[in-house]
C-alpha cells in the first residue's frame, strides 16, 4: 500500500466534512478560519486515526467527524505558531501565513475559533445519534484536551521556546519533541483505536506506535528545516536555526538524525505485527513519514 495515495484520499474526505462544517465567508473571522484550514497539508493527523480505526476493524459511521477535529486542533496550533510572539514565520501551505493575509489579532482569534469548534464538532452526535456510545465520545474528548494542552502540544511549545538559545541534554530535547508534537500524534491515533474499540492490549501497542512515529515525524521536520527546499515544504527554511531552537540536526547532525528516524520507524512498524492486514495503511504511513519532502 502506498502511505501517500491512502492519505490522499482519507484526505478527500476529510476536506468535505471540514468545508461543509466551517461557517461560511460571512465575516472577517470566519474567512480567516476557512483560508487556513482549507490550505492544503497532509491531513496526516486525521489519517492516522482513520486507519488505527481501520486496524482494530472499527465500525463506526463516524470515525470522519471524530478525525476532522484533530485537524481543527492542528491548524489552530499552526496559525499561532506562525505569529510574531512565536515562531515568526510569514509562510505556510506554500501562502502567506494567516496574520500576513489578515492581521495578528484577527489570526489569534481565527485560531482560538478553530480550536473551540473541535470540541463542538467533537461533543455532538455525528451520523447517527447511537453510533458511538457517551462513554466513548467522552474518552475522545478527553484525548483531543491531553493531547493539545499544557500536558501536551501547548506545553511542548512553551518549552520549546523557553530553551531557544539555551544549552539543553538530550532529555529535554526528546521530552520537546514527544510533547509539542508527539502528543497530538498520541492522540490521533488512540481516538482512531477508542473509536474501533480496541482491547486494552491492542490500544496499548498503538499507542506505543503512535509515540514512535510522532517522534521520528518532528525529527524528520527538523531534518526538512535544513535541507528541504521551501517550495516543497511551504514554509520558511533554515528558521530553527535562526531562532537558536533546539533540534535534533542541531544537537546530533543530520545523518544520526536521519538513523534515528529510520529506527524509530522500524520499532513503530514492530509493533502492528500483531495486527495483520487491517494494520497496512498505518504500515505505509510510518513508510511515507520516513521518505517525504515536505
Amino acid at each position: 500500500m502506498d502511505g501517500a495515495a491512502y492519505l490522499a484520499a482519507q484526505r478527500e474526505k476529510i476536506d468535505r466534512f471540514l468545508d461543509e462544517t466551517l461557517p461560511g465567508s460571512d465575516s472577517t473571522l470566519h474567512e480567516a478560519m476557512r483560508y487556513s484550514l482549507l490550505a492544503g497539508g497532509k491531513r496526516l493527523r486525521p489519517g492516522l486515526a482513520v486507519a488505527a480505526y481501520e486496524a482494530v476493524e472499527g465500525t463506526s459511521q463516524d470515525i470522519i467527524r471524530m478525525a476532522s477535529t484533530l485537524e481543527l486542533i492542528h491548524t489552530y496550533s499552526l496559525i499561532h505558531d506562525d505569529l510574531p510572539a512565536m515562531d515568526d514565520d510569514n509562510y505556510r501551505r506554500g501562502k502567506p501565513a494567516s496574520h500576513k493575509a489578515f492581521t495578528e489579532a484577527i489570526a489569534i482569534l481565527a485560531g482560538d475559533a478553530l480550536l473551540t469548534l473541535a470540541f463542538e464538532v467533537a461533543s455532538q452526535p455525528g451520523v447517527l445519534a447511537n453510533d458511538i456510545s457517551e462513554g466513548t465520545r467522552l474518552q475522545v474528548i478527553r484525548e483531543l484536551a491531553e493531547g493539545s494542552g499544557s500536558f501536551g502540544m501547548v506545553g511542548g511549545q512553551a518549552i520549546d521556546i523557553e530553551s531557544e538559545g539555551m544549552a539543553i541534554d538530550a532529555k529535554r530535547l526528546e521530552h520537546i519533541h514527544k510533547h509539542k508534537t508527539g502528543k497530538l500524534f498520541r492522540a490521533a491515533v488512540r481516538i482512531g483505536a477508542l473509536m474501533g474499540e480496541a482491547s486494552a492490549e491492542q490500544l496499548d501497542l498503538l499507542t506505543r506506535y503512535s509515540e514512535d512515529i510522532g517522534l521520528a515525524f518532528q525529527i524528520n521536520d527538523d531534518i526538512l528545516n535544513v535541507v528541504g527546499a521551501r517550495t516543497k515544504l511551504g514554509k520558511s527554511t533554515n528558521s530553527d536555526a535562526a531562532r537558536g531552537k533546539p533540534t535534533y540536526p542541531a544537537f546530533f547532525g543530520i545523518d544520526a538524525s536521519r538513523q534515528k528516524v529510520k529506527a524509530l520507524t522500524e520499532r513503530a512498524i514492530h509493533w502492528l505485527e500483531s495486527f495483520g492486514l487491517p494494520a497496512e495503511p498505518l504500515r505505509a504511513i510510518a513508510i511515507f513519514q520516513l521518505s517525504r519532502t515536505s
